[in-house]
C-alpha cells in the first residue's frame, strides 16, 4: 500500500503549529484548512485529464481539463475541519459524509450516519480524516465506500500512526494514504504519540 509522505515546507511548518498545545481553536481551524489544501493537492495529483482548448482574447489556448468526478468524504466530526480546504482547492467536488463514533474504552468505531453521492464507482474518492490512529474508523469508512461501489480511493490525514497504516494495509491494500508524518506509536488510550491531541476537541474547543 503506497503511503505518500508530503514533505512540502509549508505543510511541515503548519503541522508543527498544529501540534503546539498553545495554538488556540481559531488558529487551529485556519491551519487545518490550510494543510488540507496542500495535502489534497498531492492526493489529486494523478487525476485523469483530457485535452481541451479555450479562446483567449488573443487566440486559442490548448490545455487539459480534469476528466473525472471527484467526491470528498469527511469522516465526522473531525474531518469537517479539512473539508473547506479541500473544497477551496476543487469547488466542483461532490461531498459525502460518514459519521463514526469511537468507544473511548474499546476504541471500536460504530457508524451513526452515512450520506454518500450516487455513482461512486465512476468517481475519484478522497476520504478526509485528520488522525489515522488505530485504523478502525478508517477501515469502517472504507468498507462502506466499497459497499457503495467506490474503487479509486485516497485517504488524506494530518497525522498517522504505524498501527493505523498497518490495519488499512491489511484490509484495503490498494488505498493510497497521504500524510505529512507517521508518528511513533499509540499510547494506552489509543492516542497518537506525540500526535497533536484530539483533533475534534481542539478544532471546536470541546475539551
Amino acid at each position: 500500500m503506497p503511503v505518500h509522505i508530503v514533505q512540502h515546507p509549508i505543510v511541515q511548518d503548519t503541522l508543527l503549529v498544529l501540534r503546539d498545545s498553545r495554538t488556540d481553536a481559531p488558529m487551529f481551524r485556519r491551519l487545518g484548512a490550510r494543510i488540507a489544501v496542500l495535502l489534497a493537492a498531492e492526493a489529486l495529483r494523478d487525476l485523469p485529464v483530457e485535452a481541451a482548448s479555450v479562446q483567449t482574447p488573443l487566440g486559442e489556448a490548448r490545455g487539459h481539463r480534469v476528466a473525472s468526478d471527484v467526491v470528498v468524504v469527511p469522516v465526522l466530526r473531525a474531518g469537517l475541519g479539512m473539508l473547506d480546504g479541500v473544497l477551496e482547492l476543487w469547488p466542483r467536488a461532490r461531498v459525502g459524509h460518514i459519521g463514526l463514533q469511537r468507544d473511548e474504552m474499546t476504541a471500536v468505531a460504530s457508524r451513526y450516519y452515512a450520506k454518500l453521492p450516487a455513482g461512486l464507482e465512476r468517481s475519484f474518492v478522497v476520504m478526509i480524516d485528520p488522525m489515522l490512529a488505530t485504523g478502525g474508523s478508517a477501515v469502517a469508512a472504507l468498507d462502506l465506500l466499497r459497499e457503495r461501489g467506490a474503487h479509486d480511493i485516497r485517504i488524506v490525514c494530518i497525522v498517522a500512526a504505524p498501527e493505523g497504516i498497518a490495519l488499512v494495509e491489511r484490509r484495503h491494500p490498494d488505498v493510497h494514504i497521504y500524510t505529512p508524518v507517521v508518528d511513533e506509536r499509540l499510547d494506552e488510550r489509543k492516542y497518537i504519540v506525540p500526535g497533536l491531541g484530539d483533533f475534534g476537541d481542539r478544532l471546536y474547543g470541546t475539551f
